[in-house]
């Protein structure tokens, strides 16, 4: 359920409230969202680091650094002094006081960069949910402020009784990108100060490509993770396959398709077996779910306007592995190539995304290229910062 901070005294519905999230260190918010297919409680769930502020030292001689839980922030009765706090903490940081330092995801702690004006946005893929902290470090050791969504349906905000991931149009997901937009602070009618950036893995590179081409006016830049562009065997065996899939998707929408995920690519992330990554299987469970027609529809139409040219004019990053394994049965080469999707097929549909897009194809990378081995995502964190610096931090 949403949890909600006190309701005002008027008797207006109070508004919800940010709670600890089951990662160590992150904080959720339960974003309400309007009925959807009869189905209860539907909700998409934004998740952020947790932000306590930093404490004065206490008598037990805790010198500062992060501030404990539970702490309040410094000058929460006082915008000034709260402001004043914040300058104090940021020079402490660029001067590498201790407990200034933050982790760098693949390495030794260093020092906090300063904050940068750019906020993040997260969408994950299909079968998926955020569960990737170091993506977040990486992020917020270039000072940007991050956040990820859990779409409707998945992970954080799956409900008992509801069918996994289903969708009927991807447009349908504008409602919870708004809402996480909202809480941001870069809603429809925002005029934020700080720059927005979108980042989507998969099927959620697909969506928030959808959604900027929309929306241009009010997005910086775009991080696509191994998008989701084109169908598997290319354009010519989807467009054999979507009239049948929408005759399908209008007469039994939620009746299930073929599962042909094997487990082999959670094999290869899995810490369970060859991987290196934890993550719960009830909401990433490792032979996945039986995708429905209305689903598979709802990806081939957005994959149809991808084909037509999405005309985004934003700088455009995208990750993706330079080989493709075919996931028929396991090898070694599943640990170091992208078993999911078909990366030639994906490369050759990225120049329909827009017109200023950088194709960074990674060596050893798999589907989800932050989840590589530690050389691959070193060589991931590079090339992401040296394109964020050109690109975004880079004066008009």
């Amino acid at each position: 359920m949403t949890s909600l901070s006190p309701g005002p005294e008027d008797g207006t519905t109070p508004e919800p409230a940010w709670e600890p999230d089951v990662l160590p260190g992150f904080e959720r918010l339960t974003l309400p969202l309007q009925p959807d297919e009869d189905e209860p409680e539907v909700v998409a769930t934004l998740v952020r680091r947790t932000r306590p502020a930093p404490a004065e030292p206490a008598a037990d001689g805790h010198d500062g650094g992060e501030p404990r839980r539970g702490m309040h922030r410094v000058g929460a009765e006082n915008s000034q002094v709260a402001r004043l706090w914040d300058e104090l903490s940021e020079l402490g940081r660029r001067l590498h006081l201790r407990g200034a330092a933050r982790p760098h995801p693949d390495g030794e702690p260093q020092p906090a960069r300063p904050d940068v004006g750019v906020d993040l946005l997260y969408v994950h893929g299909w079968l998926d949910y955020f569960f990737q902290t170091h993506l977040a470090d990486f992020w917020e050791s270039l000072g940007v402020r991050f956040h990820a969504l859990d779409l409707r349906r998945y992970g954080r905000s799956l409900r008992e009784g509801q069918t996994p991931g289903f969708i009927r149009s991807l447009a349908t997901y504008d409602e919870e990108i708004e809402a996480a937009l909202t809480a941001m602070g870069h809603g429809r009618d925002a005029e934020p100060e700080r720059r927005l950036v979108l980042m989507g893995h998969s099927t959620g590179g697909l969506t928030v490509s959808l959604w900027a081409s929309r929306n241009q006016e009010r997005v910086a830049a775009l991080v696509l993770n191994s998008p989701w562009l084109e169908f598997q065997p290319r354009e010519a065996v989807r467009k054999i396959m979507e009239p049948g899939i929408r005759v399908q998707s209008a007469l039994v929408p939620r009746s299930q398709l073929v599962n042909l995920d094997r487990g082999l690519y959670a094999r290869a992330i899995s810490s369970r077996f060859d991987g290196e990554w934890e993550y719960d299987v009830a909401w990433r469970p490792d032979a996945g779910w039986h995708p429905t027609p209305a689903w598979l529809a709802a990806i081939f139409r957005g994959q149809d306007q991808v084909a037509r040219g999405l005309g985004i004019e934003v700088p455009v990053l995208v990750l993706l592995s330079a080989r493709s394994t075919i996931p028929t049965r396991w090898s070694e080469d599943m640990k170091s190539t992208d078993s999911v999707l078909d990366v030639v097929g994906i490369a050759r549909r990225v120049p329909d995304v827009g017109s200023l897009i950088s194709l960074v194809r990674i060596a050893g990378g798999l589907h989800d290229v932050t989840l590589s081995a530690k050389p691959v995502r070193e060589h991931v964190w590079r090339e992401t910062e040296r394109w964020f610096r050109g690109y975004v931090l880079a004066p008009d």
